[in-house]
Formats: C-alpha cells, structure tokens, sequence
C-alpha cells in the first residue's frame, strides 16, 4: 500500500481523481514524486528537484494534493452533511464564506459540504483549464499562475481546517488519523517550503502547523 494509500472502506473519491497526462513531464514528476514519498521523508520529497522549473512542480502537486483531500473529505460526506454542519468551520473562531469572484461575488454563508462542493468544483476548472495549468511539455505558465496555485492552496487548507476541527473524532473512529495527519504533515511542509499559504490563514490549526515546522 502506498503512503497515501487507504482502507478498503473508504475508497470513494469526493469527485473524480485527477492525473497527470502520460508522456508530459507531470508524468516524469509524478513518478519523482512516488519515488520520494516511498522513502518516507516528507522535507526530502517536497523540495523542487536539481534542474526541474518551479511551475511545473507546483503544477503537479497541486493535483496531487487535489487527489488527497479529495479521497479525505470522500471518507466523510456521510458525517459532513447540511445538518450537522451548516456552515463551513474551523472551530468557534473561523468561518468561511464561498464566494468565487465569477458566478458568486459577494461571499455567502453555505453549509460545509456545499462549500467543499463549490471549492472542490473551483479547483478542478482551474486544473483542467489549459490556459492556466498547460498540459503540453514547454507550454508556457501564464504570469498570474502562482497566484492562482496560492489561492488553490489556501482553499485546500480550509478543508483540513474543517476536518480538524469538526471530524477529527470520527476520522478516528475510522481509524484514519494516521493517514489524515500525514497527508497534512506532507500538505504543510510543501505550503511552507514555497510560501503558498499565509500565516494569518494558518491561524485554525497554527498549533498543529508549528508542531510539524517545528518553529
């Protein structure tokens, strides 16, 4: 089983996987970036390797970190529904509002699936949106592309925010806390490392964060 691999329980996928094109050189990364992972040392694996472009590598994480919250938060729609948690939270202090700056420009308060749903579906138009994440080798990445990545980042975080703070009893109870707590050690290490995330947006678990960084 692989390091993110997960029980046979929970083998559903919020939405569909994401992978990178055979033959590109996501695929190349990819497979860098299983070899790395295998060795278990998560500093090791984040860092962007000798002679590879940065926009690459943020590309290929980006899905991949899509694929592990994806098949997280697929553990738990039955748990995280409407009524037992009608707005997006991260604790008593911190609630998250939806607004896409497209379709939904003033934020509105949704409930914590619908607000994984909108995230969800937001990120995945910008993965499959070849303008922004190019599939084809040499492509060129457009000027506001780590901007984009930044705010893909930020959303993903809100997730393990939520499931943190609302879910973590029942991520136990499934046994799963394991596999939860890497997939975020591997989240933070690789958000600190490039400077993805804002401190101010840490702040719903910044004591679980500064644990992993050690600071």
């Amino acid at each position: 089983m692989s390091l993110f691999g997960i029980g046979s329980r929970n083998q559903k996928t919020f939405r569909p996987k994401k992978s990178a094109p055979s033959g590109s050189k996501g695929a190349q990364l990819k497979k860098h970036i299983d070899a790395t992972l295998g060795s278990g040392n998560l500093r090791e694996a984040v860092r962007l390797p000798p002679g590879e472009d940065l926009n690459e590598w943020l590309a290929i994480n980006a899905v991949d970190f899509f694929n592990q919250v994806n098949i997280l938060y697929g553990t738990l729609t039955e748990f995280c529904t409407p009524s037992t948690c009608p707005t997006m939270t991260a604790g008593t202090k911190y609630e998250y509002r939806w607004a896409d700056g497209v379709s939904i420009k003033k934020p509105i308060e949704v409930s914590a699936p619908k607000y994984v749903e909108y995230l969800m579906e937001w990120i995945e138009t910008q993965l499959d949106n070849e303008s922004i994440f190019p599939q084809k080798l040499g492509a060129p990445f457009p000027p506001n592309f780590q901007d984009v990545v930044k705010t893909i980042f930020k959303r993903l975080f809100r997730v393990y925010a939520h499931i943190y703070h609302s879910h973590f009893q029942m991520i136990m109870s499934l046994k799963e806390e394991a596999h939860l707590n890497t997939c975020f050690k591997h989240f933070v290490l690789f958000t600190w490392e490039f400077r993805l995330i804002d401190h101010g947006e840490l702040a719903p678990l910044y004591e679980l964060v500064e644990s992993i960084l050690k600071l």
